[in-house]
């Protein structure tokens, strides 16, 4: 196979564009680093883009190198033919391969082996030829009898066959492909209940849908079901359809006395071998359709969640509620330093709620903050109402946000918190990282495990390693599209940074313990076991705000330093009016000078010019302070209050399959079906909707006893 070309082919690109991709990966460079800084190598392509071809690459190269496994193994026994070297050669896909390989693979001793051992495979020959003047099966089969070798009848001699028979059939890569492909069109998935109790599971006690048609999330409702024992599943298919396929490769289509007796022995085949392998091989491809379509939606929902925007100097305060145990209390001032913890109880007594007020409002008073983070787990909503109430008898200005404590429980207990708040139990760390989630979600959540953030469907049902390494490269991508800052960055997240691995991480942060603040880029150099390789690949994704040059505080590479000071000069400027933002016009100067012969002039490509232009010109930015900020709330409605037709604007907590759950301030998130977004025709949320988007919703109907809001993003009309 050409991976060039196949690769050309499936991502819609040229030759040069997939040539240097490869070249650049095979050299070591990260996504990132490819993504912002080689992007004249590949014509800008994204970091997604980039990242699916180098899965699809490594796909590509593990298919060529069973491809060639195969066909050694094939021509070690001396079975290999030019016809089987070419399907071997035209196979697409490791299943593929493995049909072919099928009838060469070794085997344990089957009823096929053990009839060839009694010498029975010439008989199965001769039956298969389906010759019109051959004897009948019966009177070949009288040749055979052997008692030495327990072929004591003829019966027996062609009962032996035709086992040889039903295995040739079912080993046949053309039969099997042929009925894959029917299971998949025609094919229908079957379950029902294997307990007399309801379920979540209840919905698909008695269900039956067409392979085609079946979605991602209904498959894999159902195989957790049957996981747990609620249900009994089967893939169907007609036999009659099946049976054709088969009798249109075996039959020779003629009067022969032996046709019937293949005919047989292929119905064996189907009903013995190929239907349930082909079963397993149906559901298990469902699966994997099912959970790649799912871990592709957790990570389009992962990274805005972490690109949420911040909420900036900000002392803020985080409640971590509970029952029991009391409503854990954190106060952090502007960079996230705790300055105080405690507990409160709002849920045992008046007496003890009125305390809990008390307390908060002094700690409010006294520190002067500005915004409380509420976690939304057990006990959220009690929490939220008494926080709404509280604000009212406040003379403070004080705005709160309920945020997502998922993972919250993961952190608190893992080594990483332990060393960073070793003061605190498990429960005081929650709230210190519910704080920081509303100050900083990227930097609070890079310490979670991706997985336990939570922001999809049936995670935990996913293939391990396929889940964390499409997670992992998000939070790669969104860490990196950030940036971090040398003096502040944790090792946490300076371990997302391209190139950068834990220890040289936490070598940075030491470096910066023991010798103070950096003052340059250039001085992580310094730093144990950070190589030039290193440096290349994550220099551009640092920032030095303390730095004399301006340009260790943008997302300009060092490489290109010299190209971006003659650029500063040929527009009349210098670095240190970048510095001072006094170099409004640059963009003018640069449309009069004519792009394209400055970047001939600096020997970089026109996409370089453009990124240096663009962080000229706002050095230090984030790009999550050009997103919508989040949406802050000072009351809170109940349930009750909720009246069809109603019109709020909520929050998207999560996108799935079939819609989007969106808060709107009632402590139960409200779902918007896919069917009630918008006007026009999707095929899923994520064309439209995102998590953390503010919009605008209506009630269409509360079930308070379920707990079920269905809202619309179609505005209803006036009557």
């Amino acid at each position: 196979m050409n991976i060039i070309t196949a690769l050309t082919k499936q991502f819609g690109l040229q030759d040069w564009q997939v040539e240097n991709t490869i070249k650049l990966i095979d050299e070591g460079n990260t996504i990132p680093f490819i993504a912002r800084y080689r992007k004249e190598a590949h014509g800008t392509l994204d970091d997604q883009v980039l990242r699916d071809l180098s899965d699809r690459l490594e796909y590509l190269r593990n298919l060529d190198k069973r491809r060639q496994e195969i066909a050694n193994s094939i021509e070690t026994q001396e079975a290999m033919t030019p016809e089987i070297a070419k399907v071997i050669e035209d196979a697409q896909t490791l299943a593929e391969l493995e049909d072919i390989y099928r009838p060469f693979k070794p085997k344990r001793r089957t009823r096929a082996s053990i009839a060839k051992e009694k010498g029975l495979q010439p008989l199965a020959d001769q039956i298969l030829k389906q010759e019109i003047d051959c004897m009948t099966p019966i009177e070949l089969a009288e040749q055979y009898i052997n008692e030495e070798k327990d072929v004591n009848t003829a019966q027996d001699a062609l009962a032996g066959a035709c086992d040889i028979i039903a295995e040739h059939i079912s080993d046949n890569a053309d039969i099997r492909r042929r009925l894959k492909n029917l299971f998949s069109v025609v094919g229908v998935l079957q379950s029902k209940n294997q307990k007399d109790e309801d379920s979540v599971y209840s919905l698909y006690y008695d269900f039956s849908q067409k392979i085609e048609k079946l979605a991602g999330h209904q498959i894999l409702a159902i195989d957790r079901g049957e996981k747990e024992g609620f249900l009994k599943v089967s893939v169907t298919l007609e036999r009659p359809k099946a049976m054709s396929v088969i009798e249109s490769i075996m039959l020779k289509n003629n009067n022969s006395p032996c046709t019937q007796t293949v005919k047989e022995a292929g119905e064996d085949a189907y009903d013995r071998l190929i239907y349930p392998s082909v079963e397993r091989e149906i559901r298990s491809m469902l699966t994997e359709k099912a959970t790649t379509s799912a871990i592709k939606v957790f990570a389009s929902n992962l990274r805005p969640l972490l690109l949420c925007p911040p909420v900036k100097n900000k002392i803020t305060m985080g409640l971590d509620p509970g029952y029991r145990t009391g409503c854990k209390v954190a106060v952090v001032d502007k960079t996230g330093r705790v300055l105080d913890t405690g507990v409160i109880y709002i849920t045992h007594s008046e007496a003890q709620k009125v305390q809990a007020q008390k307390y908060i409002a002094d700690l409010i008073k006294k520190y002067d903050v500005e915004i409380i983070a509420i976690g939304n787990g057990t006990a959220s909503k009690e929490t939220e109402i008494f926080t709404s109430e509280l604000l009212k008898q406040i003379p403070q200005k004080v705005s709160y946000m309920v945020v997502s404590e998922a993972g919250a429980s993961v952190y608190s207990a893992s080594k990483l918190a332990a060393q960073e708040f070793p003061q605190f139990d498990v429960s005081l760390r929650s709230a210190v990282s519910i704080a920081r989630r509303l100050q900083d979600p990227l930097s609070e959540l890079v310490k979670i495990e991706p997985k336990a953030i939570g922001v999809g469907q049936y995670q935990h049902d996913m293939p391990k390693k396929e889940l964390e390494a499409a997670l992992d490269g998000v939070v790669e991508d969104c860490v990196n599209s950030v940036g971090a800052d040398l003096n502040t960055a944790s090792p946490s997240l300076l371990s997302r940074i391209a190139g950068i691995n834990s220890t040289v991480a936490q070598n940075i942060v030491t470096y910066r313990e023991e010798n103070g603040a950096y003052t340059s880029r250039a001085q992580i150099k310094k730093v144990p076991k950070l190589g030039a390789k290193t440096f290349e690949q994550c220099a551009g994704f640092l920032r030095v705000a303390e730095s004399k040059n301006v340009l260790d505080n943008t997302g300009v590479h060092p490489e290109s330093y010299d190209a971006a000071k003659k650029l500063l000069q040929l527009c009349g400027y210098d670095l240190k009016d970048a510095k001072g933002g006094n170099i409004a016009e640059l963009s003018n100067k640069i449309e009069e000078l004519g792009a394209n012969s400055i970047a001939n002039q600096l020997e970089i490509g026109e996409p370089t010019l453009r990124d240096i232009e663009r962080e000229l010109l706002k050095p230090g930015r984030d790009p999550r302070d050009e997103l919508p900020p989040p949406l802050l709330r000072t009351d809170v409605m109940e349930m009750k209050d909720l009246k069809s037709g109603m019109e709020l604007v909520g929050t998207v907590r999560n996108v799935i399959d079939f819609g989007a759950f969106v808060d709107i301030g009632v402590h139960q998130d409200g779902l918007v079906h896919i069917s009630q977004i918008t006007n026009k025709f999707i095929k899923h949320p994520s064309e439209v909707l995102k998590v953390g988007d503010i919009v605008k919703v209506w009630v269409m109907e509360v079930d308070v006893d379920r707990k079920r809001i269905s809202l619309t993003m179609k505005q209803p009309k006036e009557s």
